[in-house]
This record gives structure tokens, C-alpha cells and sequence, in this order.
């Protein structure tokens, strides 16, 4: 004993390893459901070795309880100082004991404490598509634990209730000389339950085990007559229905549909100008397929075209070639980035005068098939677009507008069929435009917009045909009768004039 009592620090070390290697210190592992959990660190030269060490190895211990997983809890650890640095993203590793070895790996930064340049990160980067969260539309929950041990030497409140503001919850912990003011300017509501004050190192465990208890869930789908077609997922105390790629919920919230009540030819206009970027064209070419993924694609059903332009245009492939969604998809994925200008306006001069005809295989007008265009870009265009979008809507084509980043709000507006709210999508960035997806699934979705209960009747089919006899035995009918006439009048005739021999 008196060798622990001269080196606590020793003694301190012992008492981790013990603590890390029962991992029920953080409560028994449950079912956490899906969530996003970014861990916020304070490494900076006020946090001492050994207090450095005790909030690696809680981050160790809260990793064992917690269900980790890509379709589970998906973890990411940044730390800062007076500057922030990854440990790992949320995309980075799926198993537990990846994310252990970047933790014992971890090397303090040992600077300043600029709590406001990390809320910042996370609201930015961290909690990013790119960084591996899931997209704002699947509702996965968003939580940052932020660990520090001091007062910020930045502004943490206006950037914290941004972060609070985008569905990020947070939960600020301070370690002994952390500043409660500045822990609560941080933290989510309500404060009770997303402020800790930590002083020991019995503390942190009961931390751990308060932490865990939050994201600790029941799940709901085993427990109740849910009635879900396809799938079930807790959220909470409350559960929803997912429905497979390329399916729709419908109103009831359980049965799931897919676009089929309705027939559409459908042409894409796709922005491949040097603006786009290459890398961006690639998140296009992505979001032109999960397009095509809720769409019925078939011959007799809903045909799609595709046309890139730039300074030119190019008919990447025309509305009659492809007849399954398959192929379209793997025709669009090896679609080549064009680069250069910005002519829109020659874009829509092409889909009006060429990707609509027959020839290139939309169906006749007298079928009266939907004709849809959707105009896809990322900036001004460099020529007029004012004559061509008219025309388009002239000759009966729903035109939809979908902008991202630098696009401008007037020339979607004109581009786009009324009313403008329907037609007209924008999205800020490449990486977050998916969330478009349910706004054009409700318009294009013939089922749900134009198009529904449009029938195409194939020439052969029972009904057309004995609707072709019908006619066609009245028109003999009806001749049978005028030659009978006529043959009684040539008689007439013949009488007359023998009479008069």
C-alpha cells in the first residue's frame, strides 16, 4: 500500500484497467436503435495526463455497451484544442474494436480550449453526409457529447443554438474547473438532463450509466402489433414503417406502394458544365438513379431519356432505347462529364424539338401520355432560356427545376410549370440534395401527380379488337345497304330505257 501511496497516479492507472475491463459499468448492453454519436474531447494543456487518460478509457468502456453498427449506433470522436482534429468519422469504422485502437492511439493536442471552433466542426463537418451521418431525411437521431474541463476561450452559445437549431442534441459534461455557465449555454433542453458536472472518477461511471439510459431504447417493433408491409424501426417510444427502395409509404403509414397507376415519358436535363465539378456530377449521376429507383420503367409503363449539356448538348440516351430500370441506371452511371458552359437555353430547345418526338421514342399524342421535363443545374445560364422554357410548356411538357448551390431562384421559376412551390426544388449542396427525393416522388409519381389512371390500350388486346369488329361490321352493314340501293336504282334505270326502244 505504500507504494500506491506514493505514486497515485500508479494507483490511478490501476483502478482504469479495472474499470475498462467490466464494461457493464456503463449499464448492460441493450438495443440503442439507429443514432449518429459524435463524442466532443477536451484535450487541451489544462487537462492533466491522467484526467486525459480517465476519459479515454470511459469513451472505451460507453463503446461496449452502447450497439454499434452501420445500420445501428454510428460513433465519431473528434478532440480539440485550439484547433480540432478527427479521431475518427462517423463512417469510418462499424466494429468496436477499430474504434478502440484509434482511442489508445489518440495523442492530446495540449493547446488552448476553443469549445466554440469544435461545437462548430461538428455542426459542419462531423455531423456531414460525407463524414458518414445519414441523410436529414431518415430522422436518425443526432447527439454530440462534449467532455471539457475549463471555460472556452471562444463564443459557445450562438453557435450552439445553430447546432441545436439543425437537430443536433447536445450534452455538455465538465470535468472539475469546467465553467457551468459555459455548460449550459451548450447543452440541449431540457438543462437537467444535458448538463453533468463531473468530479470524480465515480462520477464519470454514473455518467456513463445516466448517458446510456438516454440512448438505451425499447424496442417497440417486438413489443406491439405494428401492422408494417415491409419493416419496422423503433425511434424512441414510438416506431415507424420503412418501405424497400423504389416504394412508397402510403396514407395509413404501413402498406407500401410503387409508381405504377400512370404511364410518363420522362427526359432529364443534367447540368454537366466545368461549375458542376467532377466529383459533383458523380452525386447527379447518384441522385438521377434513386430517381429512376421509385419509378414503374418499362416500355408500356413510365420511359425515361437522358440529355447532359454545357456549352452543347448532348442525348446521353433517347426515351425509347432502355426498358428496364436496370439498364437506365447503368447507362447513367457511364455518362462522362462534359465540363464547359452553361447553355440551358439550348438544352431546352433540343428536349422541345427532338427528345420528345416519336423517333427518339416517345409515344404519340393521341395516347395522351404525360410528357415531363426535369432541368437539373448548378448555376446561371450563359444564353436566354425565357423562349424555349415557354415552348416547352406550349407544347404540354410539366416542367420541374431542380437547383443546387449556385443555382438562381428566377431562371428555375422560369423554367418551371405553375404553380413554381410544386415545381421548383433547391438544394444548398450536392452532398444534402437527396432530401429532394420525397418532393419529386410526390409530384413525378403518377400515381401521386399527373399522369394517374392514364390507359394505354395495345392494339391487340380482347377488347380492341372486338371493338375493331364492331366497327368495321357496321361499315360493311352500312355498305351492303347502299349497293342494294344502287343496284335497285340501275334497274329502274334499265326499265326506262327499255320502254323507250
Amino acid at each position: 500500500m505504500r507504494v500506491l501511496a506514493a505514486c497515485p497516479l500508479l494507483a490511478l492507472l490501476l483502478l482504469l484497467q479495472v474499470w475498462e475491463s467490466q464494461p457493464q459499468a456503463a449499464g448492460p448492453k441493450c438495443h440503442t436503435g439507429p443514432l449518429d454519436l459524435v463524442f466532443v474531447i477536451d484535450s487541451s494543456r489544462s487537462v492533466r495526463p491522467f484526467e486525459f487518460e480517465t476519459v479515454r478509457q470511459f469513451l472505451v468502456g460507453l463503446l461496449r455497451s452502447l450497439d454499434v453498427g452501420l445500420n445501428a449506433t454510428r460513433v465519431g470522436v473528434i478532440q480539440y484544442s485550439s484547433q480540432v482534429q478527427s479521431v475518427f468519422p462517423l463512417g469510418a469504422f462499424s466494429h468496436r474494436e477499430d474504434m478502440e485502437r484509434a482511442l489508445r492511439a489518440l495523442v492530446p493536442l495540449a493547446q488552448g480550449t476553443m469549445t466554440g471552433l469544435a461545437i462548430q466542426y461538428a455542426m459542419n463537418v462531423a455531423f456531414s453526409v460525407a463524414e458518414g451521418a445519414r441523410p436529414p431525411e431518415q430522422r436518425v437521431p443526432r447527439i454530440a457529447v462534449i467532455v471539457t474541463d475549463g471555460r472556452p476561450q471562444d463564443r459557445v452559445s450562438e453557435v450552439a443554438a445553430q447546432a441545436r437549431a439543425r437537430g443536433i442534441e447536445i450534452y455538455a459534461v465538465g470535468v472539475q474547473r469546467a465553467d457551468v455557465g459555459s455548460l449550459r449555454a451548450m447543452a440541449s433542453p431540457p438543462l437537467e438532463e444535458h448538463v453533468f458536472l463531473v468530479e470524480s472518477f465515480d462520477l464519470i461511471q454514473e455518467f456513463g450509466r445516466q448517458l446510456h439510459g438516454r440512448l438505451c431504447v425499447r424496442d417497440l417493433c417486438n413489443g406491439v402489433d405494428h401492422g408494417c408491409e415491409f419493416e419496422c424501426v423503433s425511434e424512441g417510444l414510438t416506431y415507424r414503417c420503412l418501405c424497400p427502395e423504389g416504394w412508397q409509404l402510403q396514407a395509413d403509414g404501413k402498406s407500401c406502394t410503387r409508381c405504377h397507376e400512370g404511364h410518363v415519358d420522362l427526359v432529364l436535363l443534367v447540368d454537366g458544365s466545368k461549375s458542376v465539378r467532377p466529383q459533383n456530377f458523380e452525386l447527379v449521376k447518384r441522385f438521377v438513379n434513386q430517381i429512376v429507383d421509385f419509378l414503374d420503367v418499362s416500355p408500356e409503363g413510365t420511359r425515361v431519356g437522358l440529355v447532359q449539356f454545357s456549352s452543347r448538348v448532348r442525348t446521353e440516351f433517347p426515351l425509347g432505347r432502355y426498358g428496364t430500370a436496370a439498364e437506365i441506371k447503368q447507362a447513367v452511371l457511364a455518362v462522362e462529364y462534359m465540363e464547359r458552359g452553361t447553355m440551358t437555353g439550348l438544352a431546352l430547345r433540343h428536349m422541345v424539338e427532338h427528345s420528345f418526338s416519336e423517333a427518339q421514342g416517345a409515344r404519340p399524342r393521341a395516347l395522351h401520355v404525360p410528357r415531363v421535363g426535369l432541368v437539373f443545374t448548378d448555376g446561371r445560364s450563359q444564353d436566354d432560356i425565357s423562349v424555349w422554357a415557354a415552348r416547352a410548356k406550349e407544347e404540354g411538357i410539366v416542367m420541374y427545376a431542380v437547383g443546387v448551390g449556385k443555382a438562381v431562384e428566377e431562371e428555375l421559376r422560369t423554367i418551371a410549370s405553375e404553380p413554381a412551390e410544386l415545381h421548383v426544388s433547391y438544394s444548398p449542396d450536392f452532398n444534402t440534395m437527396t432530401h429532394l427525393l420525397e418532393n419529386l416522388k410526390g409530384s413525378i409519381c403518377p400515381e401521386e401527380g399527373i399522369g394517374a389512371g392514364t390507359e394505354l390500350r395495345s392494339p391487340c388486346d380482347c377488347e380492341s379488337l372486338v371493338e375493331f369488329q364492331g366497327r368495321t361490321l357496321g361499315t360493311l352493314d352500312s355498305l351492303t345497304q347502299k349497293l342494294a340501293q344502287l343496284s335497285v336504282r340501275l334497274e329502274n334505270l334499265e326499265n326506262v330505257m327499255g320502254s323507250q326502244k
